[in-house]
């Protein structure tokens, strides 16, 4: 690895930093660390968003009906994913990863620290703020990781496992600790918690800068010192007539909160169409890569219908929890959002024991289609796992064991592990390579249409049985990964190199 310097400062980190951590790269911890935080702050805050808005506005709620509240909620999903397609690219082609990152935490930070306020306009101000800065820092992250390796270098899957594991990290403490200061104190000391957590994440991010990768390097395609300007024009322009015009709509009294829900559903709808229309159309894609893309949508379609169901592990579960399931286990009790934790505890747990399995069976695991098929399956099943709790009561005021909820997290957080890592890889694997660089937007755009279908289907949440709304989404998954299953033996014959 070479080690070029600009004036006095690094451009790669110091050799000795190689095996430093764990036997990896520092920069790992450096970046790990940031996503412990990053998640703390995200997830934290996710897992009390939806009790928030459903809450009365008399205990420091928004007063949101229990399916609105859900809806809304999906749909800050939906934003957040979407604005990271573009957040690729403007590191890649305007600001590098490093600053892209550091942009994106602090945004992130102050719209925290702007939802800590106790006002409904601030609290807007800071979702759109924290959807803005994590579509800068989530896509790229993940890339400033793959830069401190080489492409031979044969610690790379376990230096994303050891990163994977940080992000988990994350994601189990931050609904404990937002989840108890807002059920002690307020709402919006839960969100104070979250901006603390993300500005250590910045903190510890800064002063680790010199163990990363490049860092003092420009954008990786960056545009032309003319287009760049232009480049730059044309989005600060956009943004300030999106504004405008959103503000005018606001006051005149047609963008209302539903009909926004609705504009970023279509948005979810209509991007990842186009994506995959402009890859088959490409003159730059060769037949072979556009016969691998066919397989791919199944596979995208896949991820769409099992995050359908994960995504609302923060929302219509956290609204079925605060409501019908008991926050006591051997005489602790403990506020309904910190349920979301289990995920994150599942998902630290098992990933190491599947990794484990998957290297014990070789070249007899299954195949990635497959593999992807099961934990779209195991998603449905940790929905309808809760028609039997939900059912058979006369009213809504029964309680159900804390199992129930924690038996379908452990479901979702094993279905999350075997999806999300064999169809991040088969994404990179299968897609044109004309569009490299972008695999990462094609799998967000899963993820934004998922959020975007569940913003709209969990308006039905309270409006129909709990066994209905539960039974019917599980069984649609199910059916879902059965086909994958059933399509497998064409999936194998035109996925390849994938296996």
């Amino acid at each position: 690895m070479s080690h070029t310097t600009t004036g006095t400062e690094p451009t790669q980190p110091p050799p000795g930093d190689d095996t430093a951590f764990f036997g990896q790269p520092r920069g790992l911890m450096t970046l790990s660390g940031l996503e412990v935080w990053e998640r703390f702050s995200f997830l934290g805050m996710q897992a009390i968003l939806v009790l928030f808005f459903a809450d009365k506005v008399s205990d420091g709620g928004m007063g949101m009906e229990p399916g609105t509240a859900a809806s809304v909620s999906a749909a800050y999903g939906t934003l957040v994913y979407l604005v990271s397609v573009a957040g690729g690219w403007l590191a890649d082609r305007i600001l590098g990863s490093y600053r892209a990152v550091l942009y994106g935490g602090i945004l992130i930070a102050c719209g925290h620290y702007a939802m800590a306020v106790p006002t409904a306009t601030m609290t807007w101000v800071g979702l759109g703020l924290i959807s803005a800065g994590t579509g800068l820092l989530k896509p790229n992250v993940a890339s400033m990781v793959g830069k401190l390796y080489s492409t031979e270098d044969s610690r790379r899957d376990a230096g994303f496992a050891l990163y994977y594991m940080g992000i988990n990290i994350g994601a189990f403490a931050g609904p404990l600790v937002t989840g108890w200061l807002g059920d002690h104190a307020s709402w919006h000391w839960g969100f104070s918690a979250a901006a603390f957590g993300m500005t250590l994440g910045l903190i510890q991010y800064v002063a680790g800068r010199r163990h990363l990768a490049g860092r003092k390097h420009s954008a990786e395609y960056a545009l032309a010192p003319d287009a760049m300007r232009r480049a730059v024009l044309l989005i600060v322009a956009g943004v300030v007539v999106a504004a405008l015009v959103a503000t005018a709509l606001v006051l005149a009294g047609w963008l209302t909160i539903d009909r926004f829900v609705d504009v970023l559903t279509l948005i979810s709808v209509i991007a990842p169409v186009v994506y995959f229309v402009v890859m088959f159309r490409s003159p730059r894609v060769t037949p072979e890569e556009r016969g691998r893309l066919r397989p791919y949508i199944v596979l995208f379609l896949a991820s769409v219908v099992f995050n359908f169901i994960l995504f609302q592990a923060y929302s219509t579960m956290m609204l079925l929890a605060s409501t019908n399931a008991r926050t006591e286990i051997f005489g602790f009790h403990f506020p309904a959002s910190w349920y979301a934790s289990a995920l994150g505890a599942f998902e630290v747990a098992l990933a190491p024991v599947v990794a484990a399995v998957w290297a014990r069976m070789g070249p007899r695991q299954p195949h990635a289609s497959n593999k992807i098929a099961i934990g779209v399956i195991l998603g449905g099943l940790s929905f309808l796992l809760m028609v039997l709790p939900t059912s058979g009561h006369a009213d809504d005021t029964y309680r159900m064991a804390a199992w129930w909820i924690v038996g379908s997290y452990l479901l979702l957080g094993l279905g999350d592990i075997l999806l999300e890592t064999s169809g991040m890889s088969a994404t990179t694997k299968l897609a044109p390579k004309a569009f490299a660089s972008q695999t990462m937007a094609l799998w967000f755009l899963s993820l934004a249409l998922a959020n975007g279908i569940q913003a709209q289907i969990v308006k039905l949440y309270g409006e129909v049985s709990n066994p209905a709304y539960f039974g019917v989404n599980g069984a649609i998954a199910v059916a879902a990964g059965v086909a994958v299953i059933a399509a497998a033996p064409w999936l194998k014959r035109t996925m390849h190199p994938v296996h």
